[in-house]
């Protein structure tokens, strides 16, 4: 009979080692830097067994996982432990379908902040919110990840799957719209919707281009200070205009930074 081990009955020894394994890049302390990997990671160690965790984290670190790769509504893996055959593990996740994200992308786009961000590859903080107010969380819910891993041991999540949990948190820093894809929307996809309600042809409305179409209340209201005054111009697609060989983004921007620069004290009357 195998030995009992600290995770169950199986896997107390040493895992092989795995060469060209995918290896976390956080050597010590927490994983996951951005505020979304973070929040997915505060999620995780609120409500999975501490030590599965450290020991995943170790794993992680160890460069055990051999393969990992993220889908709409799973994550599938192949984690090496001390057995000759690596185990495989797949994470689902609910993905949205059209109807939902359709729902999205209009409360989305009804964020003129948001879509800018998005538009430009940024993550804004306050999406999490915005898609728990619509009825369609971002990360997921207690209870939701239905996890299921090849090994014998009896915890859920066991260490390989933690260690996959702290490698997806990781590859979310790197490409936030990785979130977005694992509930279904990727990331062009995403960005061609948000673009289309809005960026018509400029000739299809020259009768009423420079009208007002939300009302003066909407546009009064308090500065966001970490909103970067250039953030119009990442999102829009650059033009094909240069002026004397430079591009036209190039001369606008130091004018659009100018715009939130300090004020100038009042001269002397």
């Amino acid at each position: 009979m195998s030995p009992v081990g600290k995770d169950g009955w199986f896997e107390a020894g040493t895992p092989i080692k795995v060469e060209g394994g995918i290896r976390a890049r956080g050597r010590r302390g927490t994983i996951g830097e951005k505020w979304w990997s973070r929040r997915f990671v505060d999620i995780l160690e609120r409500v999975c067994d501490p030590g599965r965790l450290a020991r995943g984290r170790a794993y992680a670190r160890q460069g055990q996982v051999v393969s990992m790769t993220v889908r709409a509504g799973s994550v599938e893996a192949v984690v090496q432990g001390s057995r000759p055959e690596p185990y495989r593990v797949e994470i689902e996740i609910e993905a949205y379908g059209q109807e939902e994200w359709a729902e999205l992308e209009r409360v989305v786009a009804g964020q003129a902040g948001h879509r800018a961000r998005l538009l430009a590859g940024e993550m804004p903080k306050e999406l999490d919110a915005l898609f728990a107010g619509a009825g369609y969380p971002l990360f997921p819910e207690q209870g939701e990840l239905e996890m299921t891993c090849g090994c014998p041991d009896w915890g859920n999540p066991c260490k390989h799957l933690s260690a996959v949990l702290y490698l997806l948190a990781e590859a979310f820093d790197d490409d936030p719209f990785l979130v977005l894809a694992w509930r279904g929307k990727p990331r062009e996809q995403l960005l061609d919707d948000l673009r289309t309600p809005a960026d018509e042809p400029l000739e299809d409305r020259l009768a009423d281009f420079y009208a007002l179409n939300v009302s003066a209340a909407r546009l009064k209201g308090p500065r966001t200070p970490d909103t970067p005054p250039d953030l119009l111009l990442r999102a829009l697609e650059p033009p094909k205009v240069k002026v004397r060989h430079i591009p036209l983004l190039d001369l606008l921007r130091p004018a659009y930074r100018s715009f939130t620069g300090p004020e100038e004290p009042p001269g002397d009357a």
